[in-house]
């Protein structure tokens, strides 16, 4: 299969409405052809392109800042003499000087298929900007390496923030590509658009089923997005940000595990929180395995400190795709928690991407919803099944006209 970068660079045809108009890219380092080459080295490359400016999402260009609210500067590039504009630092939309250094953004940014992953925010403010100063967006295409399931609560009104750019669910089952083509038309933006679309990606098949295993390296888009399993759990393990729990940052399988350093006790022991989860919903743990294990982080929630945990495996034979669901998973671990110690004191109080005031757990889910769940000892996963399949079949219908791969 052909990413949308790939395609740009070997079909001349592609470029020609490039000619002679200054080009931006924004991208990160997964923004990297079938041969590894960065898409800022390839497409600088190119006689034909006018390679004006770079800017860089969250965790900057390079990938270098490892959490939230770390900033990166804006700098020039060493190489090729040009700009490159933080998009995670003094701002998070692009300055009027900032869109006046191009005609033409192209976007190259592996996501990873969930709506607090923050690059899809960055998509929308660019593309409001480009809307407002007339600038030309494409967005060369990539796989939604987790496919077309969707799962979670919408984001509610009011709820909006820089992990949150509209009313979707956890896992939204587009592309960046597709995303893009929602905002436009959700939004009623004017302006121009176009993706550049991948040839071959077949999200429901196996063994990847969205990410082309076998075909394709996987480059981290972020530092704690290592591998396609933490792509898989992401859309249920990012709610750990929100909780005291770690979620395994600090480790080599960050955002796969979750555990506490009170966790060998034995009324909330791993085995313990396993056996209430699957008495509680046992459909919830479909498709994937679950460990009891032992991890002490070297940064991050409980530094040096030696936590007993869960960590969730969804890379053998195990593995169901239509049955697994992260968000679900994780909600249960939750509950299995609050049952066995109610007074646990489980959601975390501190500022989450630039919000002082919301907890970051009802930052995360768009909303009070799945917090008010898991803390209401008489609410089932059936009330939270109530809850939520309306959203996710909502949203199935809703996204529908903006598919490009069938």
């Amino acid at each position: 299969m052909k990413f949308g970068l790939d395609r740009l660079l070997t079909e001349p045809a592609l470029r020609r409405p490039l000619a002679g108009r200054r080009v931006a890219l924004l991208a990160h380092p997964a923004s990297v052809t079938a041969d590894l080459t960065h898409a800022l080295d390839a497409l600088a490359a190119l006689p034909d392109i006018h390679l004006a400016a770079a800017f860089g999402p969250q965790h900057g260009l390079r990938g270098d800042k490892q959490d939230n609210m770390m900033e990166s500067p804006d700098f020039l590039d060493p190489q090729l003499g040009i700009p490159v504009f933080s998009l995670y630092g003094e701002v998070r939309r692009p300055t009027a000087a900032m869109m006046d250094s191009f005609d033409v953004l192209l976007v190259d940014l592996q996501d990873l298929g969930c709506r607090i992953y923050t690059f899809i925010t960055t998509l929308r403010y660019v593309l409001e900007e480009a809307a407002r100063f007339g600038k030309t967006v494409i967005v060369l295409d990539r796989p939604n390496p987790v496919g077309r399931p969707v799962e979670g609560l919408t984001l509610q009104p009011g709820w909006e923030s820089f992990v949150g750019a509209g009313p979707m669910p956890m896992r939204h089952g587009l592309t960046l590509g597709e995303m893009g083509l929602w905002f436009v038309r959700s939004l009623k933006l004017d302006v121009d658009y176009q993706v550049i679309a991948m040839q071959g990606w077949q999200p429901e098949s196996a063994p990847g089923f969205g990410w082309p295993l076998g075909e394709r390296n996987w480059i981290n888009p972020s530092p704690n997005a290592p591998n396609l399993s933490m792509a898989r759990c992401y859309a249920g393990t990012v709610m750990l940000e929100g909780a005291t729990l770690s979620e395994g940052r600090g480790t080599t399988r960050p955002l796969e595990l979750f555990g506490a350093p009170d966790f060998g006790k034995p009324n909330i022991a791993p085995r313990q929180i396993m056996a209430k989860m699957a008495q509680l919903a046992p459909d919830w743990l479909a498709g994937c395995r679950l460990r009891e294990c032992w991890f002490e982080p070297t940064f991050h929630k409980h530094a040096g400190k030696l936590c007993a945990g869960i960590q969730i495996h969804v890379e053998d034979a195990a593995y169901d795709h239509v049955a697994f669901k992260p968000w679900r998973l994780q909600a249960l671990a939750f509950k299995a928690l609050r049952l066995l110690q109610p007074d646990y004191p489980l959601w975390r109080d501190f500022a989450y991407e630039y919000e002082h005031h919301r907890l970051a757990i009802d930052l995360i889910n768009g909303g009070e919803g799945l917090r008010q769940w898991v803390d209401d000892a008489q609410a089932t996963p059936g009330d939270l099944d109530a809850l939520t399949l309306p959203h996710e079949a909502a949203w199935r219908e809703h996204c529908e006209a903006v598919k490009l791969y069938r």
